[in-house]
């Protein structure tokens, strides 16, 4: 792995040392259907992309009792078995998907690779009768997100979509509490989320890559989740580095946004904002086990109440409802929520029947709100959203 920090950015190796330190009810009318049934099966996974998320994937799969892993694939062979010997997986290995499909038999396909391929690879798996979890995005357009989950519902199947926010305990009492009116009535609300940029692969700065799709995507989740789906969208968005120095393919033009602000029109007359990029310097950015500032906030007439860390990796909540009291920090239990479970989560409730709170309308609204930034840059208007997911996420 590369040590070296770049001016361009953050490395893998300083992406995967700070984030070390931290710690579809829609779909198909009844998951139960889905469940295995005997008792000592275990739900049989194919992890596509042996990059460096998979550092965090693996050992939570590997943590539970229902999941057992049998095959790793990467067009980049020696990666797939580096990482088999590594964590210890006993799986196959393979060089493409193509070769994975008709290798060991697998019930569920676990997608981390390049961004620009994930529709792509979710569709083979879902042709060939298996389950999917796709990091975000799952797939490059809301059409194309539709179109998987379409035919998903035609083949009995379950397909879900990063990121995993909705899973940890501070989502829930954020939630909760705008639910019971502690805020009074909302307003307002922003997310953050920034630094300085990957310098480990092309493909973030590529066309369909950008800040929005991996980082943005994280708030776009967290504030739909608690005020609700987006009705449309304003967005701005900029390349302030036209040139960036990567890693697999030396110095690249920058096709995709490094710097974007997008308005949300939620119901109610709430809006939200979400600023995200890859020309933030922070740095606290990845150090969320130390990080005391806060990215999410929300405002009402009666209170206003601020997410400590990043969203994917909560450290508590300032409650914020007295004009004579000071701010108090509650809901500081992680409650072992971490942002790499969704894999984990989906697949165990496909042999539990448990419906999880991630649900794969909501990634794809969150796709569609990207993709109407795009286009309300391009445009300079006001886009209208028709995607909807349940809500509210939690009951």
């Amino acid at each position: 792995m590369e040590n070296n920090k770049t001016k361009s950015g953050i490395s893998r190796q300083q992406f995967l040392q700070r984030t070390a330190m931290a710690g579809a009810a829609a779909l198909l009318s009844n998951l139960e259907g889905f469940a295995l049934t005997t008792a000592d099966k275990k739900l049989r996974v194919a992890v596509i992309g042996c990059g460096s998320v998979s550092n965090r994937y693996l050992p939570q799969l590997q943590s539970s009792k229902l999941i057992e892993v049998v095959s790793l694939c990467d067009i980049k062979p020696e990666r797939a078995e580096a990482q088999n010997k590594q964590y210890n997986v006993g799986a196959k290995t393979y060089p493409h998907i193509d070769a994975m499909l008709k290798g060991v038999p697998f019930d569920m396909m676990v997608t981390l690779t390049d961004m620009q391929i994930h529709g792509e690879l979710n569709k083979k798996a879902l042709l060939a009768g298996k389950h999917v979890w796709s990091e975000k995005p799952m797939a490059n357009t809301y059409a194309e997100g539709k179109a998987l989950l379409d035919l998903a519902k035609s083949k009995k199947l379950r397909l879900w979509g990063a990121p995993a926010v909705v899973n940890s305990p501070q989502f829930a009492f954020m939630s909760k509490t705008i639910q019971e009116g502690k805020l009074g009535k909302i307003a307002a609300a922003h997310g953050q989320y920034g630094h300085t940029g990957p310098t480990w692969s092309a493909f973030f700065y590529e066309k369909l890559g950008g800040s929005m799709p991996d980082l943005g995507v994280y708030n776009m989740a967290t504030l739909t989740g608690l005020l609700g789906p987006a009705r449309s969208v304003v967005a701005m968005l900029s390349i302030v580095k036209p040139e960036r120095t990567v890693d697999d393919k030396g110095k690249i033009k920058v096709e995709a946004e490094d710097n974007a602000h997008i308005l949300l029109e939620h119901d109610k007359g709430v809006i939200s904002h979400v600023m995200c990029g890859f020309n933030y310097f922070d740095p606290h950015g990845h150090e969320a086990g130390n990080q005391t500032l806060h990215s999410i906030q929300i405002y009402g007439d009666a209170g206003n109440m601020r997410l400590i860390g990043y969203d994917w990796e909560t450290n508590g909540v300032i409650l914020d409802t007295h004009w004579d009291k000071p701010a108090e920090l509650v809901s500081t239990d992680k409650g072992g929520y971490e942002w790499q479970e969704g894999a984990r989560v989906t697949g165990e409730s496909i042999i539990t029947g448990i419906e999880p709170k991630i649900n794969v309308e909501h990634a794809l609204h969150v796709l569609e709100i990207i993709e109407a930034a795009r286009k309300s840059q391009a445009t300079g208007m006001r886009i209208k959203l028709k995607s909807k997911f349940p809500f509210p996420v939690v009951k």
